[in-house]
Protein backbone atom coordinates (compact mmCIF):
# COMPACT_ATOMS: atom_id res chain seq x y z
CA UNK A 1 0.00 0.00 0.00
CA UNK A 2 1.44 3.65 -0.71
CA UNK A 3 1.48 5.98 2.00
CA UNK A 4 -1.38 8.10 2.65
CA UNK A 5 -1.90 11.67 1.22
CA UNK A 6 0.11 15.07 3.40
CA UNK A 7 -2.29 16.27 5.92
CA UNK A 8 -4.15 19.02 4.60
CA UNK A 9 -3.93 17.57 0.56
CA UNK A 10 -6.99 19.14 -1.22
CA UNK A 11 -8.53 15.99 -3.00
CA UNK A 12 -11.69 17.69 -5.27
CA UNK A 13 -12.86 19.14 -8.72
CA UNK A 14 -13.47 22.36 -10.21
CA UNK A 15 -15.64 24.43 -12.02
CA UNK A 16 -16.10 27.84 -13.24
CA UNK A 17 -19.07 30.27 -13.00
CA UNK A 18 -19.62 30.94 -16.50
CA UNK A 19 -19.27 26.79 -17.65
CA UNK A 20 -21.92 25.53 -14.83
CA UNK A 21 -23.83 28.72 -13.38
CA UNK A 22 -26.02 29.96 -16.63
CA UNK A 23 -27.48 32.97 -18.36
CA UNK A 24 -24.88 35.13 -17.61
CA UNK A 25 -25.84 37.78 -20.01
CA UNK A 26 -23.67 40.79 -18.61
CA UNK A 27 -20.72 38.96 -19.53
CA UNK A 28 -18.20 39.10 -22.50
CA UNK A 29 -18.36 35.32 -23.52
CA UNK A 30 -22.34 35.80 -23.14
CA UNK A 31 -22.22 38.40 -26.09
CA UNK A 32 -19.93 36.87 -28.09
CA UNK A 33 -21.50 33.64 -28.17
CA UNK A 34 -25.05 34.73 -29.37
CA UNK A 35 -23.43 37.73 -31.55
CA UNK A 36 -25.24 36.84 -35.23
CA UNK A 37 -21.71 35.19 -36.92
CA UNK A 38 -20.50 33.80 -33.92
CA UNK A 39 -18.01 31.17 -34.78
CA UNK A 40 -19.00 28.95 -31.31
CA UNK A 41 -21.35 26.03 -32.14
CA UNK A 42 -23.72 26.76 -29.45
CA UNK A 43 -24.11 29.21 -26.83
CA UNK A 44 -23.55 28.51 -22.80
CA UNK A 45 -27.68 29.14 -21.98
CA UNK A 46 -28.51 27.88 -19.00
CA UNK A 47 -25.22 25.89 -18.50
CA UNK A 48 -25.69 23.88 -15.67
CA UNK A 49 -27.98 25.83 -13.42
CA UNK A 50 -25.63 25.70 -11.05
CA UNK A 51 -26.61 29.70 -10.09
CA UNK A 52 -29.43 27.97 -8.50
CA UNK A 53 -28.26 24.78 -7.50
CA UNK A 54 -24.93 25.07 -5.97
CA UNK A 55 -25.67 23.53 -2.89
CA UNK A 56 -26.45 20.27 -4.76
CA UNK A 57 -23.56 20.01 -6.16
CA UNK A 58 -21.31 20.62 -3.16
CA UNK A 59 -23.25 18.29 -1.17
CA UNK A 60 -23.32 15.87 -4.10
CA UNK A 61 -19.10 16.06 -3.83
CA UNK A 62 -18.88 16.03 -0.26
CA UNK A 63 -21.50 12.83 -0.20
CA UNK A 64 -19.01 11.34 -2.50
CA UNK A 65 -15.82 11.78 -0.33
CA UNK A 66 -14.41 14.69 -1.55
CA UNK A 67 -12.74 17.42 0.79
CA UNK A 68 -12.37 20.11 -2.00
CA UNK A 69 -14.01 22.21 -4.49
CA UNK A 70 -12.84 24.86 -6.72
CA UNK A 71 -15.24 27.11 -8.26
CA UNK A 72 -14.89 31.28 -9.23
CA UNK A 73 -16.51 34.35 -8.66
CA UNK A 74 -18.28 35.62 -11.76
CA UNK A 75 -17.23 39.35 -11.99
CA UNK A 76 -20.42 40.15 -14.74
CA UNK A 77 -22.56 39.41 -11.74
CA UNK A 78 -21.02 41.14 -9.06
CA UNK A 79 -20.21 44.33 -11.33
CA UNK A 80 -22.58 43.85 -14.18
CA UNK A 81 -22.36 47.71 -15.01
CA UNK A 82 -19.80 49.52 -14.77
CA UNK A 83 -19.39 50.95 -10.45
CA UNK A 84 -22.45 49.38 -10.26
CA UNK A 85 -21.90 46.70 -7.33
CA UNK A 86 -24.63 43.87 -6.65
CA UNK A 87 -24.69 43.34 -2.64
CA UNK A 88 -26.84 39.95 -3.76
CA UNK A 89 -24.26 39.01 -6.00
CA UNK A 90 -21.74 38.85 -3.36
CA UNK A 91 -23.79 37.37 -0.66
CA UNK A 92 -24.52 34.66 -3.44
CA UNK A 93 -21.04 33.83 -3.08
CA UNK A 94 -20.40 34.35 0.11
CA UNK A 95 -22.62 31.66 1.35
CA UNK A 96 -21.26 29.39 -1.95
CA UNK A 97 -18.20 29.63 1.13
CA UNK A 98 -19.96 29.50 4.25
CA UNK A 99 -21.62 26.24 3.18
CA UNK A 100 -18.66 24.55 1.64
CA UNK A 101 -16.75 25.12 5.05
CA UNK A 102 -19.96 24.14 6.91
CA UNK A 103 -19.80 20.93 5.37
CA UNK A 104 -16.19 19.83 4.75
CA UNK A 105 -15.22 20.95 1.85
CA UNK A 106 -12.24 23.29 1.28
CA UNK A 107 -13.55 25.98 -1.03
CA UNK A 108 -10.65 26.99 -3.56
CA UNK A 109 -12.07 30.06 -5.00
CA UNK A 110 -11.21 31.71 -8.65
CA UNK A 111 -11.14 35.48 -8.87
CA UNK A 112 -11.21 35.25 -12.59
CA UNK A 113 -12.04 32.10 -14.44
CA UNK A 114 -11.88 33.67 -18.32
CA UNK A 115 -15.35 35.89 -18.68
CA UNK A 116 -14.84 39.57 -18.02
CA UNK A 117 -18.02 42.02 -17.57
CA UNK A 118 -19.25 43.57 -21.18
CA UNK A 119 -18.25 46.94 -20.48
CA UNK A 120 -15.02 45.96 -19.38
CA UNK A 121 -13.99 44.77 -22.72
CA UNK A 122 -15.62 47.99 -24.45
CA UNK A 123 -14.05 50.12 -22.11
CA UNK A 124 -10.56 48.43 -23.89
CA UNK A 125 -10.24 45.49 -21.71
CA UNK A 126 -6.80 44.56 -19.93
CA UNK A 127 -5.01 47.10 -22.24
CA UNK A 128 -6.80 49.81 -20.70
CA UNK A 129 -5.09 52.41 -19.02
CA UNK A 130 -6.70 51.67 -15.97
CA UNK A 131 -7.74 47.95 -16.31
CA UNK A 132 -5.95 47.03 -12.79
CA UNK A 133 -7.48 50.02 -10.79
CA UNK A 134 -10.87 48.41 -12.36
CA UNK A 135 -9.57 45.01 -10.89
CA UNK A 136 -8.40 45.90 -7.74
CA UNK A 137 -11.95 47.80 -7.10
CA UNK A 138 -13.25 44.06 -7.94
CA UNK A 139 -11.20 42.56 -5.47
CA UNK A 140 -12.33 45.35 -3.06
CA UNK A 141 -16.10 44.47 -3.94
CA UNK A 142 -15.18 40.53 -3.51
CA UNK A 143 -13.29 40.74 -0.21
CA UNK A 144 -16.72 39.24 1.83
CA UNK A 145 -16.26 36.27 0.13
CA UNK A 146 -12.55 35.73 0.88
CA UNK A 147 -13.14 36.69 4.89
CA UNK A 148 -16.19 34.31 4.87
CA UNK A 149 -13.76 31.39 4.94
CA UNK A 150 -11.29 31.11 1.57
CA UNK A 151 -8.17 30.29 1.98
CA UNK A 152 -6.81 29.31 -1.26
CA UNK A 153 -7.32 31.79 -3.75
CA UNK A 154 -6.62 31.68 -7.47
CA UNK A 155 -5.90 35.37 -8.99
CA UNK A 156 -6.50 34.39 -12.61
CA UNK A 157 -6.93 31.29 -14.39
CA UNK A 158 -4.98 30.37 -17.22
CA UNK A 159 -3.35 33.56 -18.27
CA UNK A 160 -1.35 32.01 -20.54
CA UNK A 161 -5.09 30.88 -22.11
CA UNK A 162 -6.78 34.20 -21.45
CA UNK A 163 -3.86 36.35 -23.58
CA UNK A 164 -5.47 34.56 -26.25
CA UNK A 165 -9.06 34.70 -25.71
CA UNK A 166 -8.69 38.14 -25.09
CA UNK A 167 -7.73 39.05 -28.14
CA UNK A 168 -10.15 36.81 -30.01
CA UNK A 169 -13.27 38.40 -27.69
CA UNK A 170 -11.33 41.98 -28.55
CA UNK A 171 -11.82 40.89 -32.09
CA UNK A 172 -7.63 41.33 -32.53
CA UNK A 173 -7.51 37.46 -33.50
CA UNK A 174 -9.43 34.87 -34.94
CA UNK A 175 -10.84 31.91 -34.02
CA UNK A 176 -9.04 29.48 -36.02
CA UNK A 177 -9.52 25.44 -35.11
CA UNK A 178 -10.52 26.50 -31.49
CA UNK A 179 -7.23 25.55 -28.96
CA UNK A 180 -6.40 22.46 -31.00
CA UNK A 181 -2.92 21.88 -31.80
CA UNK A 182 -1.21 23.75 -29.07
CA UNK A 183 -1.53 27.26 -27.62
CA UNK A 184 -2.08 29.52 -30.33
CA UNK A 185 1.10 32.85 -29.05
CA UNK A 186 -0.31 34.74 -26.44
CA UNK A 187 -0.86 38.35 -26.75
CA UNK A 188 1.99 39.89 -25.30
CA UNK A 189 0.04 42.93 -24.36
CA UNK A 190 -2.01 41.47 -22.98
CA UNK A 191 -0.17 38.92 -21.17
CA UNK A 192 2.42 41.41 -19.75
CA UNK A 193 -0.87 43.43 -18.39
CA UNK A 194 -2.42 40.07 -17.09
CA UNK A 195 1.01 39.49 -15.04
CA UNK A 196 1.15 43.03 -13.65
CA UNK A 197 -2.63 42.76 -12.48
CA UNK A 198 -1.73 39.41 -10.87
CA UNK A 199 0.95 40.56 -8.49
CA UNK A 200 -0.97 43.58 -8.12
CA UNK A 201 -3.80 41.68 -6.86
CA UNK A 202 -1.23 39.15 -4.79
CA UNK A 203 0.04 42.01 -2.74
CA UNK A 204 -3.66 43.33 -2.25
CA UNK A 205 -4.71 40.04 -1.16
CA UNK A 206 -1.73 39.65 1.33
CA UNK A 207 -2.31 43.10 3.12
CA UNK A 208 -6.46 42.73 3.33
CA UNK A 209 -7.06 39.24 4.40
CA UNK A 210 -3.12 37.80 5.91
CA UNK A 211 -3.51 34.11 6.01
CA UNK A 212 -4.89 33.49 2.81
CA UNK A 213 -2.56 31.79 -0.18
CA UNK A 214 -2.53 33.30 -3.46
CA UNK A 215 -1.85 32.35 -6.87
CA UNK A 216 -2.34 31.90 -10.16
CA UNK A 217 -2.77 28.27 -12.72
CA UNK A 218 -0.84 28.05 -15.70
CA UNK A 219 -2.02 25.65 -18.32
CA UNK A 220 0.69 23.08 -18.98
CA UNK A 221 0.89 21.68 -22.44
CA UNK A 222 4.00 18.97 -21.62
CA UNK A 223 5.72 20.37 -24.18
CA UNK A 224 8.19 17.24 -25.93
CA UNK A 225 10.70 17.83 -29.05
CA UNK A 226 10.65 15.39 -31.90
CA UNK A 227 14.22 15.06 -33.36
CA UNK A 228 15.00 18.58 -34.80
CA UNK A 229 12.72 19.93 -32.74
CA UNK A 230 14.70 21.00 -29.60
CA UNK A 231 15.20 24.91 -30.11
CA UNK A 232 11.49 24.78 -31.45
CA UNK A 233 9.96 22.79 -28.27
CA UNK A 234 12.09 25.53 -25.82
CA UNK A 235 10.99 28.81 -27.97
CA UNK A 236 7.54 27.52 -27.52
CA UNK A 237 7.08 26.30 -24.02
CA UNK A 238 8.66 29.51 -22.49
CA UNK A 239 6.53 32.17 -24.78
CA UNK A 240 3.22 29.68 -23.93
CA UNK A 241 4.17 28.47 -20.38
CA UNK A 242 7.25 29.27 -18.38
CA UNK A 243 7.12 32.76 -18.90
CA UNK A 244 3.94 32.91 -17.20
CA UNK A 245 5.77 30.61 -13.92
CA UNK A 246 8.64 32.58 -14.10
CA UNK A 247 5.80 35.05 -12.18
CA UNK A 248 4.19 32.69 -10.32
CA UNK A 249 7.64 32.29 -8.29
CA UNK A 250 7.19 34.56 -5.28
CA UNK A 251 3.30 33.67 -4.91
CA UNK A 252 2.16 31.06 -2.52
CA UNK A 253 1.24 28.18 -4.96
CA UNK A 254 1.16 27.97 -8.72
CA UNK A 255 -2.35 25.62 -10.31
CA UNK A 256 -0.84 23.33 -12.69
CA UNK A 257 -3.64 22.50 -15.24
CA UNK A 258 -2.67 19.53 -17.62
CA UNK A 259 -4.58 17.36 -20.09
CA UNK A 260 -2.67 16.21 -22.98
CA UNK A 261 1.26 17.07 -24.21
CA UNK A 262 2.57 18.87 -27.34
CA UNK A 263 5.25 17.45 -29.97
CA UNK A 264 7.11 19.96 -31.70
CA UNK A 265 9.31 18.99 -34.59
CA UNK A 266 11.60 21.81 -36.47
CA UNK A 267 8.72 23.24 -38.18
CA UNK A 268 6.25 23.20 -35.84
CA UNK A 269 3.76 21.26 -33.73
CA UNK A 270 3.69 17.02 -34.76
CA UNK A 271 0.31 15.60 -34.91
CA UNK A 272 -0.79 12.51 -32.75
CA UNK A 273 0.23 9.14 -34.81
CA UNK A 274 -2.95 8.19 -36.93
CA UNK A 275 -3.20 5.21 -33.96
CA UNK A 276 -3.47 7.34 -31.30
CA UNK A 277 -6.39 7.53 -28.67
CA UNK A 278 -7.96 10.97 -28.72
CA UNK A 279 -10.23 12.14 -26.50
CA UNK A 280 -13.63 14.85 -27.42
CA UNK A 281 -11.67 17.19 -27.87
CA UNK A 282 -9.49 16.18 -30.18
CA UNK A 283 -6.41 15.98 -27.94
CA UNK A 284 -4.31 13.09 -27.68
CA UNK A 285 -5.41 10.73 -24.63
CA UNK A 286 -1.65 10.92 -22.92
CA UNK A 287 -2.22 10.90 -18.67
CA UNK A 288 1.40 11.36 -18.44
CA UNK A 289 0.95 14.59 -19.48
CA UNK A 290 0.28 15.64 -15.24
CA UNK A 291 3.79 13.85 -14.08
CA UNK A 292 5.68 15.37 -16.55
CA UNK A 293 3.64 19.18 -16.03
CA UNK A 294 4.47 19.14 -11.98
CA UNK A 295 7.96 17.67 -12.80
CA UNK A 296 8.48 20.81 -15.31
CA UNK A 297 6.69 23.56 -13.19
CA UNK A 298 8.94 22.45 -9.90
CA UNK A 299 12.14 22.78 -12.47
CA UNK A 300 11.07 26.34 -13.55
CA UNK A 301 9.57 27.94 -9.93
CA UNK A 302 12.01 25.30 -7.51
CA UNK A 303 10.35 25.43 -4.24
CA UNK A 304 7.43 26.76 -5.24
CA UNK A 305 3.96 24.35 -4.14
CA UNK A 306 1.99 23.10 -6.77
CA UNK A 307 -1.61 22.46 -6.53
CA UNK A 308 -3.14 20.16 -9.26
CA UNK A 309 -6.15 22.54 -10.29
CA UNK A 310 -7.57 20.78 -13.60
CA UNK A 311 -6.61 17.48 -14.72
CA UNK A 312 -9.12 15.14 -16.37
CA UNK A 313 -10.21 13.73 -20.40
CA UNK A 314 -13.42 14.49 -22.65
CA UNK A 315 -14.19 10.88 -22.81
CA UNK A 316 -17.48 9.66 -23.77
CA UNK A 317 -17.13 5.99 -21.78
CA UNK A 318 -16.34 6.79 -18.48
CA UNK A 319 -14.25 3.87 -17.96
CA UNK A 320 -11.50 5.75 -20.62
CA UNK A 321 -12.02 8.34 -17.67
CA UNK A 322 -11.05 6.36 -15.13
CA UNK A 323 -8.00 4.82 -16.52
CA UNK A 324 -6.84 8.43 -17.49
CA UNK A 325 -6.89 9.53 -14.11
CA UNK A 326 -6.08 6.37 -12.75
CA UNK A 327 -2.52 6.67 -14.14
CA UNK A 328 -2.22 10.26 -14.09
CA UNK A 329 -2.54 10.14 -10.01
CA UNK A 330 0.16 7.18 -10.37
CA UNK A 331 2.20 9.74 -12.37
CA UNK A 332 1.84 12.37 -9.63
CA UNK A 333 2.19 9.97 -6.77
CA UNK A 334 5.81 9.44 -8.10
CA UNK A 335 6.70 12.84 -8.93
CA UNK A 336 5.39 13.50 -5.09
CA UNK A 337 7.43 10.63 -3.80
CA UNK A 338 10.60 12.32 -5.84
CA UNK A 339 10.22 15.39 -3.70
CA UNK A 340 8.06 17.48 -5.59
CA UNK A 341 6.02 19.67 -3.87
CA UNK A 342 2.02 19.19 -4.27
CA UNK A 343 -0.53 19.99 -2.19
CA UNK A 344 -3.36 18.61 -3.62
CA UNK A 345 -5.65 17.53 -6.84
CA UNK A 346 -8.58 18.43 -8.51
CA UNK A 347 -10.25 16.96 -11.02
CA UNK A 348 -11.81 18.44 -13.90
CA UNK A 349 -14.55 18.83 -13.81
CA UNK A 350 -17.18 18.27 -11.51
CA UNK A 351 -19.99 18.39 -13.86
CA UNK A 352 -20.28 17.83 -17.52
CA UNK A 353 -20.01 21.32 -18.29
CA UNK A 354 -19.95 23.85 -21.04
CA UNK A 355 -16.61 23.55 -22.86
CA UNK A 356 -16.23 27.43 -24.55
CA UNK A 357 -18.46 26.82 -27.47
CA UNK A 358 -19.91 23.31 -27.02
CA UNK A 359 -21.32 20.70 -24.46
CA UNK A 360 -19.95 17.73 -26.53
CA UNK A 361 -16.90 17.44 -24.73
CA UNK A 362 -17.51 15.56 -21.36
CA UNK A 363 -14.99 16.15 -18.58
CA UNK A 364 -17.68 15.66 -15.60
CA UNK A 365 -17.52 13.49 -12.92
CA UNK A 366 -21.57 14.18 -12.58
CA UNK A 367 -23.51 14.06 -15.77
CA UNK A 368 -25.95 16.44 -16.10
CA UNK A 369 -29.02 16.57 -17.70
CA UNK A 370 -29.45 19.45 -20.19
CA UNK A 371 -33.09 19.85 -19.77
CA UNK A 372 -34.12 18.72 -16.12
CA UNK A 373 -30.50 19.24 -14.44
CA UNK A 374 -30.81 16.15 -12.94
CA UNK A 375 -27.45 15.20 -11.97
CA UNK A 376 -26.07 11.91 -12.13
CA UNK A 377 -22.71 10.84 -10.70
CA UNK A 378 -20.85 8.12 -13.16
CA UNK A 379 -18.68 5.07 -12.31
CA UNK A 380 -15.39 7.22 -11.99
CA UNK A 381 -17.28 10.55 -9.56
CA UNK A 382 -17.38 6.82 -7.06
CA UNK A 383 -14.06 5.44 -7.94
CA UNK A 384 -12.18 8.62 -7.32
CA UNK A 385 -14.03 10.12 -4.42
CA UNK A 386 -13.25 7.08 -2.67
CA UNK A 387 -9.39 7.38 -3.11
CA UNK A 388 -10.19 10.84 -1.90
CA UNK A 389 -12.10 9.19 1.18
CA UNK A 390 -9.18 6.85 1.90
CA UNK A 391 -6.46 9.80 1.60
CA UNK A 392 -4.73 7.70 -1.09
CA UNK A 393 -3.50 8.53 -4.91
CA UNK A 394 -3.61 5.15 -6.19
CA UNK A 395 -3.89 1.65 -4.85
CA UNK A 396 -2.37 -1.83 -4.92
CA UNK A 397 -5.57 -3.69 -6.47
CA UNK A 398 -6.87 -1.33 -8.72
CA UNK A 399 -10.31 -2.92 -8.90
CA UNK A 400 -13.02 -1.45 -11.37
CA UNK A 401 -15.65 1.24 -10.06
CA UNK A 402 -17.98 -1.49 -11.13
CA UNK A 403 -16.43 -3.66 -8.57
CA UNK A 404 -15.96 -1.15 -6.08
CA UNK A 405 -19.25 -0.04 -6.06
CA UNK A 406 -21.15 -2.52 -6.98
Amino acid sequence: MHPPLPDGFLFGASTSAHQTEGNNVASDWWAFENAPGSPVTEPSGDACDSFLRWREDMDLLRSLGFNSYRFSVEWARVEPVRGRLSHSAVAHYVDMVEHARRIGLEPVVTLHHFTHPLWFMRDGGWLADDAIDRFVRYLDAVSPVIDAGARTVVTINEPNILSVMHAIVRGDAALEGGLLGGIPAPHRATAERLADAHHVAVDHLRRRHPGVRTGWTVANQAVQSAPGGGAVADDYRYTREDWFLEHSRDDDFVGVQSYTRTVMGPDGIVPAADDAELTLTGWEYYPAALEEAVRHTATVAPGLPIIVTENGAAVADDERRIDYTRHALRGLAEAMADGVDVRGYLHWSALDNYEWGRYAPTFGLIAVDRTTFVRTPKPSAFWLGDLARRGILITDHQESANQEHA
